[in-house]
């Protein structure tokens, strides 16, 4: 018994889809027509390139001339509300109490500044003198040192106005500020 292949292209415009359903109809007919004995295999595509499985749909009639597939086939469709949602819902649903802000009840004074701030996080407006203290101290180092790569492996001390070194503090590095002493910034 000798084995059929068929290879169909399905082009991708929708004209032609038609005419390829009529063809392969007649086709089937006529092999069924001229070998009723031979109960072969069900008759399908061997390759399907560029298309969408159009001979797996049912056909209403043997000559059926107008084509049903449209654009709005390919298209994905998106939930689309039954009705308008009411004011007085759309109001309730935004003013909902857990989509408020919250009111925070850790707020406490700055003890330095004066500022409010978040209890046991570091004020903001004292957090901006100590990173100018710290970038003049920083500036100080560069020119004693002349550079980053200049600088000794010693751990340093800055002195403000008015103070000594102390005695555990001899040999270390030391950093003179012509100023007082800030509160905020301790000595160790």
């Amino acid at each position: 018994m000798a084995s059929a292949m068929l290879l169909v292209l399905v082009p991708p415009w929708p004209a032609s889809r038609g005419l390829l359903r009529n063809c392969w109809e007649l086709l089937q007919r006529t092999l069924k027509q001229s070998w009723p004995g031979l109960p072969g295999p069900a008759w399908g595509p061997a390759l399907a390139i560029q298309g969408p499985a159009i001979f797996t749909e049912p056909t209403n009639g043997a000559h059926e001339s107008e084509d049903k597939s449209s654009l709005l086939d390919n298209i994905f469709w998106m939930a689309a509300p039954k009705k308008r949602r009411t004011i007085e819902v759309n109001r309730c649903r935004r003013r909902n109490p857990q989509k408020l802000i919250k009111v925070k009840h850790n707020i406490d004074v700055c003890p330095e500044c004066g500022h409010l701030k978040l209890k046991h996080v570091l004020c903001g407006f004292c957090y901006e003198k100590v990173c100018k203290e710290t970038a003049e101290i920083r500036r100080q180092i560069r020119k004693q040192e002349g550079g980053p790569f200049g600088a000794p492996t010693t751990e340093s001390v800055v002195l403000y106005a008015g103070e000594t070194l102390a005695e555990h503090d001899q040999g270390k590095r030391t950093i003179e500020r012509n100023r007082k002493r800030p509160s905020w910034f301790t000595q160790n």
